[in-house]
């Protein structure tokens, strides 16, 4: 029975594993089944498609509808805020007239100075000048060096001169005349010091020091330092020649320490070998971008005046003698047409005096669109070995290095002291000489082991390459010179020299350059301080008024000292010491050919310099990623409110973008992943920087960028047009 119901129940199992059969109807059914789900799918994905692409579409429309009424809205006050625009731009040109007063009343001053000196730019007073000093004869080097005091000066003021005064001030005339005094002052400053080591020389034997026998002499002053060496004893074995309490010296071979000659080291902290850069003289050309009917319209009310001033006095004068019956009515009328008459005056000249204002503006505006314009072609007249001078700057003066030939030494002879004079002066060794028919060996002439201390106040931000001054090229050279190694610790380098001559370090003038970030800054009343930081170093500068001072310097982040620091100077003489002490963050017309710039349409550059500066008594304004990542027509700053003199802990950035005619503010902030020029919410775009942040600024800021000082605004920015920070960052 178990058996039977076991067989039975096993036999069921196995029909029931057994797979059904589906029938063609319901193979249909299921097809049928897939494709409507499969449709129904379809539909609610269009479906939903659609709704996306009509809320899209209805989302652009709305976007497109607010940006033709923003569009709309900024064509319509664009002509007011151009004209607000224009009047707080007048202080560019006010500026321009203040510095003119300051240039008058600087010569004024020298005037009532009397103080004997003469006034560089007037050319009888420095030509009578040279010309006295020419016939002062046996100087000492001492009173060489005290009277150098006064030509450096001298020299100095006429390059400021030819630096600071615009370009449509100088004439070809001037310029000639400037650099011819320069020059001309230059070459006799150093026939004065040659006369004076001749003097010096012929003294050698009274000033021979008692150990070697030989004479050695080191004169320091804070322009020039001048080693002398005079080879008395002429031993053989004395080759090494070390100036006392310095390190500075020389390795001589045997044939110099056998001859009748003396080295001479003459160290000027100034570079009066490398040749006068020319000075553009083709403004003119420039000028053309200033409207022609601005200056046709004052010519035009000009002539108008004066011809309107008689017509108008003749017709009041014929209406005061119609009227010329009675005194009381005379004397009445009198008066009124004296009125009438100063009226007239006073309209005329405040006319004349606008369009003067508007000419001076557009005049201004082309010398600062010349600043920032890049030069078309690269130089490329360069020899082998010459030095690119607008690839490299020569730092820490000149060095001038020469074997001389030992003049004829002071003899006694009773009571008198005895001196040959050659008819020749200072005579030059040469070595190696020109013929060496003579001489056994072939290394007899070795070049010369040279060690120099670098001047102190020059930084160097990598080891300084040494060039060799070409008298018949004109130029500085690489040439010549081997075996260079330099301690930065002790300031010190030493090269083998082939032959002597001017010698000078250079560095590459665009070592600190593109820069890495910057700031701008609000300090105070009419101050800022605005910070540059580079590969190398991080320079702070303060601007106030019309003055520029070096805040601090930052090297490896460790502060370092500067005889810079703490001395208030205009714009251009600032930036002018600052690149004589290496600190060189201003590029020229041709640094784009030697670094890779973030190149903006020089036109939205200028209009955006000049608007940062407006807005930087009460904004601080830096550096932004985003500004490499738009188009050249458009720049890209982060902005921020600053009210207080002291740095604002995480301050609040505000991205702005402006393109010269359109400023508007930015969705995105610095750290966002992608770049869009997508418009903040609740905010809308105007014509002008200045007209963008007054839509959020306070009241305060507001005040304060109105009562700024005219040359802070014009100081501010022409320390942005030297740095060029929107296009070298």
């Amino acid at each position: 029975m178990i058996f039977m119901l076991s067989l039975f129940f096993g036999t069921t199992n196995k029909s029931g594993r057994k797979k059904k059969k589906v029938t063609k109807a319901e193979r249909l059914k299921q097809l049928q089944e897939e494709e409507e789900r499969r449709q129904k799918e379809e539909e609610e994905a269009r479906v939903k498609y659609e709704k996306e692409e009509m809320e899209r579409l209805e989302l652009e429309r709305i976007e497109k509808e607010k940006w033709n009424q923003l569009e709309s809205k900024d064509l319509e006050r664009r002509n007011e805020e151009l004209e607000e625009l224009s009047l707080l731009e007048r202080c560019f040109p006010e500026a321009e007239k203040l510095k003119q007063d300051t240039r008058l009343l600087s010569q004024w001053k020298h005037y009532i100075q009397c103080d004997g000196s003469p006034d560089p730019s007037i050319a009888p007073e420095i030509n009578t000048f040279i010309s006295l000093w020419k016939e002062e004869t046996n100087e000492t080097f001492e009173e060489v060096i005290a009277k150098s005091k006064l030509v450096l000066n001298l020299i100095e003021k006429l390059k400021l001169i030819l630096l600071e005064t615009p370009p449509y001030y100088l004439e070809d005339k001037n310029i000639i005349q400037y650099q011819g005094s320069v020059l001309e002052m230059q070459e006799l400053l150093h026939l004065k010091f040659n006369i004076a080591t001749e003097i010096l020389l012929r003294q050698a034997s009274t000033l021979a020091d008692l150990d070697s026998g030989n004479m050695e002499k080191v004169i320091q002053d804070e322009n020039v330092t001048l080693y002398v060496w005079a080879n008395l004893k002429k031993n053989p074995r004395y080759k090494s020649v070390r100036f006392s309490e310095t390190q500075t010296g020389f390795e001589i071979p045997r044939i110099l320490a056998t001859s009748d000659i003396a080295l001479r080291l003459l160290h000027t902290h100034y570079d009066h070998v490398t040749p006068l850069r020319p000075i553009s003289t083709s403004f003119q050309g420039h000028t053309t971008r200033i409207p022609q009917f601005v200056k046709d319209e004052v010519k035009s009310v000009e002539a108008a005046i004066s011809k309107e001033l008689p017509e108008e006095s003749k017709q009041l004068e014929n209406e005061s003698n119609s009227v010329h019956e009675e005194e009381e009515t005379k004397c009445e009328e009198q008066g009124d047409i004296e009125v009438q008459t100063s009226f007239v005056q006073e309209e005329s000249d405040a006319t004349k005096c606008e369009l003067e204002m508007k000419l001076l503006s557009e005049t201004v505006l082309s010398a600062q669109l010349l600043l920032i314009e890049n030069a078309t072609e690269k130089p490329t007249f360069f020899e082998d070995n010459e030095v690119d001078l607008c690839q490299f700057t020569t730092l820490g003066g000149v060095y001038h290095l020469d074997i001389l030939e030992l003049p004829p030494q002071y003899k006694p002879m009773k009571s008198w002291m005895i001196v040959e004079i050659l008819k020749e002066g200072l005579q030059k060794y040469i070595y190696p000489p020109e013929t060496t028919e003579d001489v056994e060996t072939e290394n007899a002439f070795p070049p010369i082991e040279v060690t120099l201390e670098v001047q102190e106040n020059v930084i160097f931000f990598e080891d300084p390459m040494v060039a060799r001054w070409d008298a018949e090229g004109k130029h500085w050279q690489t040439d010549g010179i081997s075996n260079v190694s330099y301690k930065s610790e002790e300031r010190l380098i030493t090269f083998s020299l082939e032959t002597f001559g001017p010698i000078t370090l250079i560095q590459d003038t665009h070592v600190n350059m593109p820069f890495q970030s910057w700031e701008l800054r609000p300090l105070g009343v009419n101050k800022v301080l605005l910070t540059v930081t580079t590969v190398f170093t991080e320079v702070q500068i303060q601007i106030k008024e019309d003055l520029c001072m070096l805040a601090s310097i930052k090297l490896s982040d460790k502060k370092h000292s500067s005889t810079l620091e703490g001395k208030w100077m205009t714009p251009i003489s600032f930036i002018f010491a600052l690149k004589e002490t290496g600190l060189n963050i201003f590029p020229s017309g041709h640094s784009h050919f030697y670094v890779i710039i973030n190149y903006k349409d020089p036109l939205v550059e200028l209009k955006a310099y000049r608007q940062l500066a407006l807005l930087s008594s009460a904004f601080a304004f830096g550096w932004s990623k985003w500004n490499a990542v738009c188009t050249s027509k458009k720049v890209i700053v982060k902005l921020s409110e600053h009210l207080t003199e002291e740095p604002i802990q995480n301050p609040n950035w505000t991205l702005l973008m402006f393109s010269g005619n359109r400023a508007q503010r930015l969705k995105i902030n610095e750290n966002s992943e992608t770049f869009s020029e997508a418009l903040k919410e609740e905010t809308e775009f105007h014509s002008t920087l200045y007209h963008m942040v007054k839509d959020f600024a306070s009241k305060e800021a507001m005040e304060k960028i109105r009562s700024s000082n005219c040359q802070f605004i014009d100081s501010v920015c022409y320390m942005l047009l030297s740095t060029r920070l929107l296009s070298y960052s």
